[in-house]
């Protein structure tokens, strides 16, 4: 599956990030939630171990499960409890070392192959298009806090794509009916390629396609970008964007996630 090697290559750039950070950096509170680059890391590794047992080990992930959904309520002291509190330079070494064995796994299937997840069993392509979406969204974080710019290759567009597919889901999740078919989507790759979707449906986002990423993963208000939205599914639809699953989360407000100036 090339989503396997995308995902390992999203994990490469944020590895070569956060390489010369130095250790107490690590520690430093992120404009997501307040959560550190640790805790960030700790959350990518723990889930990508989640994703490797889902395909290799039924039993493992099913143990996994169980004990990450009686302790949704405190996630965070959870997945640090279940790592032993791995921190700092050790666990940056451990994500590191263990995201190509992800990957590596996952290039052998075949990508309609089933697996159990927390909600309902979703393609083993899915799982891991999820796993490059919340590196990419989750090391948004990390980018912004150390004041550096990220510079996208086109592997987005399997985020952009996931954005696209969650249209109705950004809706369900609150209880809500959209306010009308999904709009098109025509975006500007970062290799300067034009990305369509839903041609000739009624509205319109268009737009760059990084900053159409960042509004599906919430990492991004829509008012802090320049997407172009034309008709009313279009704009309640990117007000409330939700391209990852679980609960529905209210997207950050205008200028509440941005990278650091220094």
């Amino acid at each position: 599956m090339q989503e396997a090697e995308d995902f390992l290559e999203e994990s490469r750039a944020l590895e070569r990030l956060v390489a010369s950070v130095e250790e107490p950096v690590l520690s430093t509170a992120t404009l997501f939630k307040q959560w550190t680059i640790n805790d960030i890391l700790q959350h990518l590794h723990i889930l990508n171990l989640a994703a490797y047992w889902a395909l290799t080990d039924k039993a493992a992930f099913g143990r996994y499960a169980t004990a990450l959904l009686a302790n949704k309520s405190r996630m965070r002291a959870f997945e640090n409890e279940w790592l032993n509190g791995l921190r700092g330079s050790t666990l940056v070494a451990a994500w590191r070392d263990f995201f190509p064995i992800v990957a590596s796994a996952f290039r052998k299937q075949d990508g309609k192959v089933r697996l159990d997840w927390f909600g309902p069993p979703m393609s083993a392509r899915s799982a891991i298009t999820a796993r490059q979406m919340e590196t990419w969204a989750h090391g948004q974080a990390i980018f912004d806090v150390l004041g550096v710019e990220r510079h996208d290759a086109d592997r987005i567009r399997n985020i952009a794509h996931l954005g696209v597919l969650t249209f109705g889901w950004s809706f369900a999740g609150r209880g809500l009916q959209p306010p009308g078919p999904a709009p098109q989507v025509i975006l500007r790759a970062p290799s300067g390629e034009i990305w369509r979707w839903n041609d000739n449906a009624p509205g319109r986002v268009e737009g760059d396609a990084t900053e159409f990423c960042q509004v599906v993963t919430q990492t991004r208000n829509i008012a802090d970008t320049q997407l172009r939205l034309e008709g009313a599914s279009a704009q309640t639809w990117m007000a409330i964007a939700q391209c990852f699953a679980g609960s529905a989360q209210k997207p950050p407000a205008p200028g509440a996630r941005r990278r650091a100036a220094f």
